[in-house]
């Protein structure tokens, strides 16, 4: 699979865009782990363009995670052209990607993410002028469809694909949706079926085992797939899909928990040494609290709560440690 001149080889595994968890350490570790193309946190093209701090900050890549994509948003066609020429001056990724996907209300409800479903003129006119603004290989993240009354993806990628795009991904779900349910992987096929479809088509929803992604790619013919909740303190769930999809059938290859355990930890010192410790800490939280690594453990409950109301190395790390005492191999 291509997108542009960037090769990514056969049934790519992406790490999709996330606000609050592919910061750049996160990005690395999925990286390392197998992930084909990973996503920067999304960038509002407004806040961009007036050089907000926090906002500029996560235009930060490095060679080492490459190929890497930037994922800006907005709702107006001069600030997004403005955004996308800024983030190709100054931080050269290799993709990047609109985002008409995004669900919550503070950007859908504003017009923006996937809140540009029920402006279809506008989001095509949008991504006309950044393609022919930027030199950069443009690509679009997007939902089925605004609800079920309104599943416009089967003309909307066309549209998209004669606006000049080099890449769509499509999550299974509408905006109507948000993130419950299961996401509807049948109009994604529909769209990869299409002749009239040339550009890579990258499937994303409930993607959260190896068995998930080989069905992905068998029974709906996409070209790559976009894995993310599933990434939530498992950076290795790369390495487990890509292993299983060059094997099917054989058994994974086994970490133990202290070598996951160590991860973690490294994702948590990153997080720290990059944003401060408490920050770093609460940042890290979200992973601790989802990880698979503590699933299933007899009477683990004191110690997630003590684990997750840590607010300091010294409190968070014995924890840590006496949790690989306790349940290590």
């Amino acid at each position: 699979m291509k997108i542009g001149t960037i090769d990514l080889g056969h049934r790519p595994v992406f790490l999709a865009p996330m606000e609050d968890v592919t910061d750049i350490g996160f990005r690395h570790l999925c990286k390392r782990f197998g992930a084909a193309m990973v996503y920067t946190e999304f960038v509002s093209a407004e806040a961009l363009v007036r050089s907000v701090k926090t906002t500029v900050s996560k235009l930060q890549i490095d060679d080492a995670e490459r190929p890497v994509g930037i994922q800006i948003y907005g709702r107006d066609v001069p600030q997004m052209v403005e955004a996308a020429q800024i983030v190709e001056a100054e931080a050269h990724p290799d993709v990047i990607d609109l985002n008409f996907g995004c669900p919550v209300k503070k950007v859908a409800g504003k017009g923006a993410g996937a809140g540009m479903l029920q402006n279809i003129p506008l989001l095509l006119d949008i991504t006309r002028n950044v393609v022919n603004a930027v030199k950069t290989p443009i690509t679009v993240k997007t939902r089925l469809g605004w609800n079920h009354e309104q599943l416009i993806i089967t003309t909307l990628a066309e549209q998209l694909q004669d606006c000049g795009i080099q890449a769509l991904t499509i999550h299974g779900r509408t905006r109507s949706q948000m993130y419950t349910g299961e996401a509807d992987w049948t109009l994604i096929g529909e769209v990869k079926r299409n002749p009239r479809i040339t550009i890579p088509i990258i499937g994303n929803g409930d993607i959260t085992t190896p068995a998930q992604a080989l069905g992905a790619f068998e029974n709906y013919g996409v070209d790559a797939v976009m894995v993310g909740r599933a990434t939530f303190g498992r950076p290795w769930v790369f390495s487990e899909i890509n292993h299983f999809l060059a094997h099917p059938g054989e058994p994974l290859p086994e970490m133990s928990f202290s070598e996951k355990l160590d991860i973690l930890i490294e994702q948590l010192r990153i997080n720290v040494e990059r944003i401060g410790e408490r920050p770093g800490i609460l940042h890290t939280r979200r992973h601790l609290a989802a990880t698979p690594l503590f699933k299933g453990i007899p009477d683990f409950r004191p110690t997630r709560i003590a684990m997750l109301r840590a607010e300091t190395l010294d409190t968070l790390l014995p924890i840590l440690e006496q949790c690989r005492q306790r349940f290590g191999e």
